[in-house]
């Protein structure tokens, strides 16, 4: 298959880049000059030069351990131009899971970064036998000796890369709990990348800043791949990104495309703008009205979109469901979001639209090419589970073909296991994970995440978790404790017994203010407080298998 006669790998694609943009800026970190697309090419074909050294052989699995930065990509493309498989592994996954990764994937190599070198401590395997840091190439471990990367080498043989053959095996941080390898093909990642680009028109002009793991299959199609393909320049952070590293970057960069999860907004949301409009009462009056709530909201968005650097036209979010409040908002605020819809197994990218199509409520159309269906609809409610056909779903799991024949059908459909509706338009809507639905006494389908939303929406709230115990529907809740202190701080004596009144007696309300927000069947028995935050995974959805 070729795209305007480009074939869809990732050499073929890099190379038609060169060809057009060679010049221009591709990655930075923010604060520092990027290295063009030339230069990195160079870097590229050294670091195959230096794998050829250490061993590295077409079908070589290689794995990367690292966090986000230039040389990512680097060690990625240099891996796969020259068809070894490269394994990308969240930075957030403990010691033992990073090992499960290595020795399953049977991984020869390994980049890492520094800070992460600690993960793999201790660690031994017959077929680990390279360890590589990341920030400047050097060897920290290898059965070959002392090998030196030469910036200045090429390497020596020519690699022939072909559609079908595999670029990559991404282990998923579920919320099940099991880590599964998924297998996708330069094809399969090169095709959705492509198609993303048909939802929104991106440009070598276009500058992206990274806030996600670029190991994480949503960061690495569409925040990696898409750019590279249409010329773009990515910016990376040298820290996490709280509010005092992000401002500053966003300040500088002013960047037109931002992936991100709906957690990152929905703080800004519920910390920031919300408190706005109930400190002084007279707008909390005004707020309550319609009409002026919605120019309010357009007041509101016009910061928040001069807070992103002001040149911000697509925001988009993915990973999990937006609140519903938080959406109301956006499309008040005339925010330029868009949300879209997908899986590790389809890399990633299945529906979305662009900020001017966005629908309340729904991930927006299947993308281009790809064919989506409701399997055997409800006949009542038209809910089944989504199904999802097209060049993007994955070849199957790595070493796992029993788990691969329960989720691929002969004909090529790839059972999602989320639960959805299409509706007139084909816009798709997503009620929740099928393994996470709970069956009501009457057989009634309840959709814990809907309720988990309205609860999110409560003061104090931080994260909350809807669970079956005993029959009964329990909600676990992670209060903001630190500004329900700062509230009460004029409760100077005994301080914490005011403080733990004040927590019963807002799980109280909140218990009253769902129950008057859901249908009878999914009423809450109990609200229980969650005194640590939740565990979470890297588009920062909880573990559930851990609290269930």
């Amino acid at each position: 298959m070729e795209e305007n006669g480009i074939r869809l790998t990732f050499p073929g694609m890099f190379n038609e880049t060169l060809r057009k943009f060679g010049s221009r800026p591709a990655y930075a970190f923010v604060g520092e000059d990027p290295r063009t697309y030339e230069t990195v090419n160079n870097e590229i074909r050294a670091l195959m030069a230096f794998e050829e050294k250490i061993g590295i052989c077409p079908g070589d699995k290689v794995a990367i351990l690292s966090l986000n930065m230039p040389n990512w990509g680097v060690a990625y493309f240099s891996t796969t131009f020259m068809g070894a498989v490269a394994v990308p592994i969240l930075p957030d996954f403990s010691n033992k899971e990073v090992a499960n990764v290595l020795e399953h994937s049977g991984a020869k190599a390994i980049f890492i970064s520094n800070s992460l070198l600690c993960k793999i401590e201790g660690y031994k395997s017959e077929e680990l036998k390279t360890v590589i840091l990341i920030e400047d190439y050097s060897l920290i471990h290898s059965e070959k000796g002392s090998g030196k990367f030469d910036s200045s080498a090429i390497p020596v043989k020519k690699y022939e890369v072909e559609e079908e053959d595999l670029a990559s095996i991404i282990y998923t941080s579920g919320t099940t709990g099991h880590s599964k390898g998924v297998m996708l093909t330069h094809k399969n990642i090169s095709f959705n990348a492509l198609k993303g680009r048909n939802i929104q028109w991106i440009d070598e002009n276009d500058r992206f800043l990274s806030v996600l793991p670029l190991s994480h299959t949503y960061e690495n199609t569409l925040g990696l791949i898409l750019p590279m393909l249409c010329g773009s320049c990515v910016y990376y952070l040298r820290k996490p990104p709280t509010p005092s590293v992000l401002l500053p970057a966003l300040a500088e960069i002013k960047p037109t495309m931002m992936l991100t999860v709906p957690l990152i907004i929905e703080k800004i949301f519920f910390n920031k703008i919300m408190p706005t409009f109930r400190e002084k009462l007279i707008l909390k009056l005004l707020y309550k009205i319609p009409f002026l709530r919605k120019k309010l909201n357009a007041a509101a968005g016009k910061k928040l979109l001069k807070t992103f650097g002001g040149k911000l036209k697509f925001y988009g979010i993915g990973g999990a469901k937006l609140n519903k409040a938080v959406e109301k908002f956006l499309i008040e605020a005339k925010f330029p979001y868009a949300i879209g819809y997908g899986l590790t197994e389809t890399a990633p990218l299945l529906a979305g639209s662009n900020p001017q199509k966005a629908v309340f409520e729904s991930t927006g159309p299947a993308i281009d090419g790809i064919e989506l269906i409701i399997n055997n609809p409800d006949k009542n409610t038209g809910e089944g589970e989504i199904w999802a056909r097209g060049q993007n779903v994955m070849k199957g799991y790595y070493r796992e073909p029993e788990m691969t024949k329960d989720v691929l059908t002969d004909d090529g459909w790839f059972k999602t296991g989320d639960l959805g509706t299409l509706d007139r338009n084909n816009n798709l809507y997503i009620k929740g994970r099928l393994k996470n639905m709970i069956v009501g006494a009457s057989g009634e389908n309840i959709y814990p995440e809907e309720i988990e939303s309205i609860i999110n929406n409560f003061r104090f709230v931080l994260d909350s978790l809807v669970v079956q115990q005993k029959g009964k529907l329990v909600a676990l809740v992670h209060v903001n404790m630190e500004e329900l202190e700062k509230k009460y701080q004029t409760l100077k004596q005994d301080m914490t017994r005011q403080v733990e009144d004040k927590v019963d007696e807002l799980l109280y309300e909140l218990q009253q203010y769902v129950n008057s927000q859901v249908n009878k069947f999914s009423q809450i028995q109990k609200v229980v407080l969650q005194p640590v935050p939740f565990q979470k995974t890297a588009t920062l959805k909880i573990k559930r298998f851990l609290y269930t």
